[in-house]
């Protein structure tokens, strides 16, 4: 007998009744990656269930191709652009594709009012949510509710297992990220590679930008550590997402190099930006959805962080180093100082203390 089952909530579900499940992250990129062991936790330990998944329709590639999950479901953004009866239309093709799986449990992993209507629309037998809303409709949505540890001292992944934990479903050590990346986007990034003349395991791949500006290192920082970074001996390579914004800070870091590098400008999918990302040496990075790729790939990391929480969001289960100021203020979520759109506590993080960084994890990782 182990200890989970003597030790279990009292009003633990019936794993036996459990046949179906839908996970619902309706998050960002990053966050959807880091509840991929949710998906893997149920299938390891109810063998027997089948898992699907709704997220955004822009983040499905964070679980596409996930061996653990049945079905993936999406919603669109942009839906809410669409005329009301374009909107309803899709609603209900959502809602009819999702009725037809008769599920038992609903894991939802935030609190969007999406969840609080498709637990009460799609009646599974047992629905598990964060207990973070405290209004009637929404605690009366759910047959469970999690407590939220918040403050930078539990890492979302376990914040996430914990919705398993309340229902009496317990993870194993293997909490690792999935991320599955099919053969045709293995072959895109080794043809880009190819272009550069890099080859895997020899380079060092930075990517300077965030979805979130405010998290951002200043360019001329990150030239200087590029710089020093390829006077050492080890090749650099530049990256950045289709955003323009993204783009344009990449140029700007570009523009003071003392030599040019090989850069990605937003040219890879999500997916090739895994493959990429897996055959570098190193991944150096902001609080974004490329760090948590790089941990879900096993790269050694290199992580700056500033107004965010390393603790909560900090590179899982990989080799890493987190920089971060001595601020007493931080991590204070703000989006910078005063809300002027610049983080001081990551402007002042200076290239020799993420150089002293990048040289130290390549000795531990050689």
């Amino acid at each position: 007998m182990s200890l989970s089952d003597i030790f279990l909530p009292p009003d633990a579900i019936a794993l036996d009744q459990i046949h179906r499940v839908l996970v619902i992250k309706l998050r960002n990129l990053g966050d959807v990656l880091l509840a991929s062991p949710v998906v893997s936790t149920l299938k390891s330990q109810l063998p027997h269930v089948e898992v699907d998944a709704l997220v955004y329709a822009d983040t499905a590639d964070m679980l596409r191709d996930h061996p653990d999950l049945a079905q993936l479901h999406v919603v669109h953004r942009d839906w809410k652009r669409l005329g009301t009866w374009q909107r309803l239309k899709r609603e209900r093709q959502l809602l009819s594709g999702l009725r037809q799986r008769n599920y038992d449990l609903i894991v939802h992993l935030t609190e969007h009012v999406r969840g609080i209507w498709l637990a009460r629309l799609l009646r599974p037998r047992f629905s598990v949510a964060p207990d973070l809303r405290s209004y009637r409709l929404y605690r009366k949505a759910f047959t469970h509710r999690y407590p939220v540890i918040g403050g930078n001292r539990r890492h979302t992944v376990e914040i996430n297992l914990d919705a398993l934990r309340r229902l009496g479903i317990y993870p194993d050590e293997n909490r690792r990220l999935v991320l599955a990346v099919a053969p045709s986007a293995e072959a895109a990034a080794e043809e880009a590679m190819s272009r550069f003349h890099l080859t895997n395991r020899s380079f060092v791949l930075i990517h300077p930008g965030s979805r979130w500006f405010f998290k951002c290192w200043p360019p001329d920082r990150v030239a200087t550590l590029c710089d020093a970074i390829v006077a050492g001996g080890m090749p650099v390579a530049l990256v950045s997402g289709p955003d323009p914004l993204e783009q344009r800070l990449l140029s700007e870091v570009t523009s003071r190099l003392k030599q040019p590098l090989p850069t990605f400008p937003g040219t890879l999918s999500l997916k090739e930006l895994a493959a990429l990302i897996a055959r570098a040496r190193l991944f150096v990075g902001m609080d974004s959805a490329p760090m948590h790729m790089a941990a879900a790939m096993g790269t050694p990391t290199v992580a700056l962080f500033g107004p965010s929480g390393e603790i909560e969001w900090g590179p899982w289960q990989v080799p890493h180093r987190i920089i971060t100021s001595s601020h007493p203020c931080r991590p204070c979520g703000r989006d910078g100082c005063g809300g002027g759109k610049r983080s001081e506590c990551v402007e002042v993080i200076t290239p020799e203390q993420v150089l002293e960084a990048v040289r130290s994890l390549l000795e531990e990782t050689a």
